[in-house]
């Protein structure tokens, strides 16, 4: 429990309830509005929605060096809002963020996990992509947008820790303790975060949508039977990082499949 509760002055339900509204605000509810407007856009465009592309890790300044500030100050404040639930959750005593599910034992056979888990989530989310991409579903989605320099790997390395970080502290760790202070049940809670962890990933298009409500309800599902945070930032760092670094190697090999030019 928080220093506030062991005096005995519990947040309200109310209290409570803002408290989310506000953590979410600062990232990923806003990501997630953002993302549905955008998907508007898309599906509203000339341009049919398997023409399209999106960048994740676009460049941000045609200058080097201030490109590679840019990234960091991006990445750096992007991890506020997790700064942000370890304040909210911290306990007095040790293990000081067992409420996220971080007890301080067993990381190492965590992290195994989270390995397999990359094989139950990585391959499949790859078929997916590949069939949405024949379907329609998804737009072409170029993972690193960055120009190489002696920087580049590092920085999408740090940005994959930053998407690991960031999202599974709040949709797994916080909303999970939050929602069951709140009084709800497992499946509600594993639901609800399931559609936000969809809903910010709306701007790939709707196959995104699918696969993302797919992993999110596996990963609420493991979460909610074993509280333990670790697996899932290992499992979504080790996707990301596939993805980010080995892109581009993907993309000029099977260039139709990923939708660039060759």
């Amino acid at each position: 429990m928080t220093d506030a509760e062991a005096l005995g002055r519990a947040p309200s339900r109310t209290r409570l309830w803002w408290e989310i509204a506000i953590v979410l605000a600062l990232g990923l509810g806003q990501s997630a509005v953002y993302a549905a407007v955008q998907l508007a856009y898309r599906l509203t465009d000339v341009t049919p929605l398997v023409d399209q592309t999106t960048t994740l890790n676009p460049s941000r300044s045609d200058r080097e060096v201030f490109d590679l500030i840019y990234q960091i100050l991006s990445i750096g404040f992007a991890l506020v809002p997790v700064l942000l639930v370890c304040f909210l959750l911290w306990q007095p005593r040790r293990p000081h963020l067992e409420a996220l599910g971080l007890s301080g034992r067993g990381q190492v056979r965590d992290a195994g996990r989270g390995v397999v888990l990359v094989l139950a989530i990585g391959i499949p989310g790859i078929g997916l992509y590949l069939l949405g991409r024949a379907l329609g579903w998804f737009v072409a989605v170029n993972p690193a947008g960055l120009d190489a320099h002696w920087w580049t790997v590092p920085i999408l390395l740090l940005s994959a820790a930053r998407a690991s970080i960031q999202e599974e502290f709040v949709v797994l760790g916080y909303l999970f303790a939050r929602l069951r202070r709140l009084g709800w049940g497992p499946w509600p809670i594993i639901v609800m975060t399931s559609l936000l962890r969809a809903t910010y990933h709306l701007y790939q298009g709707p196959g995104a949508f699918i696969g993302n409500l797919a992993m999110g309800m596996l990963f609420g599902w493991l979460f909610a039977r074993t509280g333990r945070l670790m697996p899932f930032l290992v499992a979504h760092f080790l996707i990301d990082a596939a993805a980010f670094v080995g892109y581009p190697w993907a993309a000029a090999t099977w260039p139709a499949l990923f939708g660039m030019p060759g």
